[in-house]
């Protein structure tokens, strides 16, 4: 049985990773969602099915489009769905037997660092030449900015041509091209780890009761992380690129922690609803102001205990 449900979720996941080439932005949103079969494999049998999806969609990628296409959903797709599905099922049995489960903020720390290496990853798919590498996305962002500059969508300051804009900007904005896949990469396992995670437990299978998810803080180790990622992002190379993926994905996980910790101390408050309405509104429309804010929160969390001295007792865990 778990051969079978790991080959028919590496199947799917290798459809949903393959139909990017079409570029529709259907395509993108399935592209998206390709590690959700791997998870609920993993999760709703155990890890080996997920080892058995992670082979079987690699095989069939690499049979359908190309070795380095099969070896890119390997790495950047399967991989990390399935280190993620094992470790959210990891868990201890005290001496009174009871379960304790893999912490949900180390867990996030987990998915940074999973991020981060498929980040390096999909770069080294591309070329293992870092100047190639630098030249090729260079060009992607030239055309995006002559693009948005031909729609009206950016508009030049005046007396600067756009050879100007180009030279001046483009530099930026590949050194923050990996930040920015990371940060995407944490947010899609995040979401498509969350959505697996309440299809098994609705079906019955998922092992581990459902944690209270407002509680999840970073441990103080990332505060380490984030640290060697500012430091290593100094590099030039591929080191540097790992570097700034690091801090983009580290970033992206101090963000939920924040939103978890507004969550966890608004509880019982008659104003937790109009509040947590705007907050989301908020990252609609101003995500770029409200994203590093929401950072800031979940990095003072994580340094001062700030729910440790305020929050209530979670509330006792659901089978």
């Amino acid at each position: 049985m778990i051969p079978i449900v790991g080959i028919g979720a590496g199947l799917v996941a290798a459809l949903l990773f393959s139909v990017v080439i079409t570029g529709s932005p259907l395509a993108v949103l399935l592209y998206s969602a390709a590690p959700l079969p791997i998870l609920i494999a993993a999760l709703g049998w155990n890890h080996r099915a997920g080892l058995f999806a992670v082979a079987a969609g690699a095989v069939a990628v690499s049979f359908a489009l190309s070795l380095p296409a099969g070896f890119a959903f390997a790495c950047i797709i399967a991989l990390p769905a399935w280190w993620i599905a094992y470790l959210a099922l990891l868990g201890r049995t005290d001496g009174e037997g009871v379960v304790e489960w893999y912490p949900l903020g180390k867990l996030m720390v987990w998915i940074a660092g999973t991020a981060t290496l498929a980040t390096i990853a999909s770069a080294l798919v591309m070329t293992t030449d870092y100047e190639a590498y630098r030249a090729v996305i260079a060009r992607i962002v030239e055309n995006l900015l002559a693009e948005m500059v031909r729609s009206k969508m950016l508009n030049l300051p005046e007396g600067t041509t756009q050879a100007e804009l180009a030279a001046n900007v483009t530099p930026l904005l590949v050194r923050a091209v990996p930040l920015g896949i990371a940060a995407s990469l944490v947010s899609t396992i995040t979401a498509n780890l969350w959505l697996a995670a309440k299809t098994v437990q609705l079906s019955g299978r998922l092992p581990r009761p459902w944690p209270f998810i407002p509680s999840a803080s970073l441990p103080r180790q990332a505060l380490l992380l984030m640290l060697a990622g500012l430091a290593v992002a100094t590099f030039d190379g591929f080191m540097g690129l790992a570097g700034v993926a690091l801090v983009g994905a580290l970033l992206v996980s101090f963000t939920f922690t924040g939103l978890a910790m507004l969550h966890d101390l608004s509880r019982g408050q008659a104003w937790r609803t109009p509040m947590l309405i705007s907050v989301y509104v908020a990252l609609i429309v101003m995500q770029a102001v409200l994203t590093p804010l929401l950072a800031l929160a979940g990095i003072f969390d994580t340094l001062l205990g700030l729910r440790k001295r305020a929050a209530m007792p979670p509330p006792p865990p659901k089978a």
